[in-house]
């Protein structure tokens, strides 16, 4: 379906990327790994045809169909969800929203803008009527039912999470046939994974997608595809064949490059003999060693692991915060319903729950920079605090990195006590993978992952025996993800932790304090994975979801129902919906055939008929969304 050839994209220095060749089959789901700044989000919008490369084919089907979902969610975005989906269509999915909002317009209009509301109703009818609109606007409305998304709401007052399920809704209208996805799950909570991760696992066509979730990478993954260096190397299989096959590649890349260069080395030894030597030098030795020199040069290293550490400070008392029946509203809405905790040194604790459902505020409360609306705080002794803002607000963007740690000042200081040292910051900055030349540009030019980086360093520079961590895991890579897993294992001290990343929770915290709706919260001993198996059933929940909610992934199982054949009035319902489909189409021609006519002769009477159509489309979507459950249990 996709080939690459060849594809070569130079900024200055090494090549981004380096000849690289790739084959996406139909059916696939092909998932790009590679750290931060190796160029996979340059190769999606080479695919997608938004940047061209230097060199090298992008060969596409015949009559192939591609979207693509950015990774950054636009800040501000005009219309209504509707709209947004429809844009996805291009010029013909602009018509269709003004033409919904003519709709909308002529139900509230004065009698003296009706004429020209008419007139401007009846052209846009005349559009749709020419460009398939009618079976394009139930496209739409089926979409947007599939997604369940508020279809008429503004998309500007829409949760992160809805506004990344209208983009997939944008993405799907085209029906494409590859479907790329750049790191889909920042900044969702968990259950907006869950879901967007269900109704990817039941999408037909290809994906090739960025990801750092190591949880929805196993679960989607049919295929992984690496790009190091330039290269890109294909893993077939699941995540965890991804990893050993890497390790055992790496160890004999290793013992290549260790033969290699002992071998120069005795070359070099030899070449720089005496006098007498050189005048019966072998010239085609001399000509091998020129060859394994500019191989030496043209070489490009494994970057090598981040290497830092937290500097602990003094262990701080044995009880670290306590809340006793606290609750917390603001605006009229309750966060915290009368909440008890007790945070007591060395607990590692992971916060959890839709976005929005108060997570930071709790966190505010415990750490005394919130007073409650009502019960008690009780804040430790001796507590050295060391902040991960999920906002980054503590990095000043216009300053060059360097300067943003320690305070701008050359030297950081790493251990206490005796043991305390000074060093260089373009050092201490290497081991957090900036190069000096990345050291000195403005913060504001650094990726989301190298932002994140930035402010791990900043945040370890200074002693701390409390470490809040407010989404530490957005845009950061699996090794640094790895890293900072086994540093948080070894730290001493305690740790609270907000993370929608399943693998990272269940790979760190003891206990899980979980979010439960109506401000109620509940203490978990384990990870995520624990939480599942300890939480209420879902039938036992006191609060119903709403009209349009995400359902969990494992209220969506207990809710699914158990495999099973058809049942004989379901097989007669199935026999019978191609032809009520068919009625249903046949009615929706005829009346769309009727308004030109209607809008000249009775408007009135062309209204109620738009009214009509517009019923008919959404029912449409709903029947057909019946045949396919229908189908699919046959």
């Amino acid at each position: 379906m996709l080939t690459i050839k060849n594809l070569t994209l130079r900024f200055g220095g090494p090549p981004l990327l380096d000849r690289v060749s790739l084959v996406v089959e139909r059916g696939e789901r092909v998932c790009v790994l590679g750290r931060n700044g190796e160029g996979k989000s340059t190769l999606l919008r080479i695919i997608a045809g938004t940047q061209v490369a230097d060199d090298g084919e992008v060969i596409k089907a015949p009559g192939m169909r591609v979207a693509e979902m950015p990774q950054d969610i636009p800040q501000t975005l005009p219309g209504t969800v509707r709209d947004v989906v429809a844009s996805g269509l291009g010029k013909i999915g602009q018509v269709l929203a003004d033409y919904h909002h003519a709709l909308t317009d002529i139900e509230h209009a004065p009698p003296e803008k009706m004429d020209a509301l008419m007139s401007k109703l009846g052209k846009l009818q005349a559009q749709l009527d020419a460009g398939e609109g009618w079976s394009l606007d139930a496209r739409v409305e089926s979409i947007v039912t599939r997604l369940e998304l508020p279809g008429d709401t503004p998309f500007d007052s829409l949760s992160g999470g809805y506004k990344r399920r209208a983009l997939l809704g944008k993405a799907l209208a085209l029906e494409p046939d590859l479907l790329l996805l750049d790191e889909p799950t920042n900044h969702l909570d968990l259950e907006s994974i869950a879901w967007i991760e269900e109704f990817l696992k039941s999408w037909g066509g290809a994906l090739l997608f960025i990801t750092h979730d190591r949880a929805f990478l196993r679960a989607l993954a049919t295929r992984i595809v690496e790009l190091d260096r330039g290269q890109l190397s294909s893993w077939p299989g699941d995540y965890d064949n991804f990893l050993r096959r890497k390790e055992e590649r790496l160890a004999s890349e290793a013992k290549t490059l260790f033969e290699f260069d002992k071998k120069m080395a005795q070359e070099e030894v030899w070449i720089r003999r005496g006098v007498q030597a050189r005048r019966t030098r072998d010239m085609g030795r001399v000509g091998r060693l020129m060859e394994m020199r500019k191989q030496y040069a043209e070489r490009r290293n494994l970057v090598g692991k981040a290497e830092f550490s937290v500097l602990e400070a003094a262990a701080s008392g044995k009880l670290v915060a306590e809340a006793k029946n606290v609750s917390y509203a603001v605006g009229g809405r309750t966060l915290l319903n009368k909440v008890s905790l007790n945070v007591i040194r060395g607990d590692k604790i992971g916060i959890i729950g839709p976005n929005g459902a108060g997570k930071t505020t709790l966190l505010n409360l415990l750490l005394g920079r919130l007073q409650p609306t009502s019960g008690d705080l009780k804040t430790g002794t001796n507590i050295e605090v060391a902040w991960f803002d999920q906002m980054r607000s503590a990095l000043d963007p216009d300053k060059p990195v360097w300067e943003n740690i320690a305070g701008g000042k050359e030297f950081v200081t790493v251990g206490m006590g005796e043991n305390a040292k000074q060093k260089h910051v373009m050092g201490y900055l290497q081991e957090f993978l900036f190069t000096p030349d990345r050291a000195r540009s403005p913060t504001r030019v650094l990726s989301g992952g190298e932002r994140s980086r930035l402010l791990l360093a900043q945040l370890f520079s200074q002693p701390a025996n409390l470490l809040v961590l407010d989404e530490p895991t957005n845009d950061l890579d699996v090794e640094t993800l790895d890293l900072l897993e086994e540093l948080l294992l070894d730290f001493s001290g305690t740790v609270l932790v907000v993370s929608h990343d399943r693998a990272f929770l269940d790979n760190v915290v003891t206990r899980t304090v979980a979010f439960e709706g109506n401000g109620r919260v509940a203490d978990y001993v384990g990870g995520y994975s624990d939480w599942l198996r300890q939480r209420p059933a879902p039938a036992a929940r006191s609060s119903a979801p709403k009209p349009g909610a995400v359902q969990s992934e494992p209220a969506a199982k207990a809710a699914a129902p158990a495999a099973r054949t058809l049942s004989g009035k379901e097989k007669r319902e199935l026999a019978e919906l191609p032809a009520q489909i068919e009625k249903m189409e046949t009615e929706q021609t005829r009346l769309g055939g009727q308004l030109a006519d209607l809008y000249a002769k009775n408007p009135a009477k062309a209204v109620e008929t738009q009214k009509r159509l517009s019923a008919l489309q959404v029912d449409l979507a709903a029947v057909y969304a019946r045949w396919e459950l229908l189908e699919s249990m046959k």
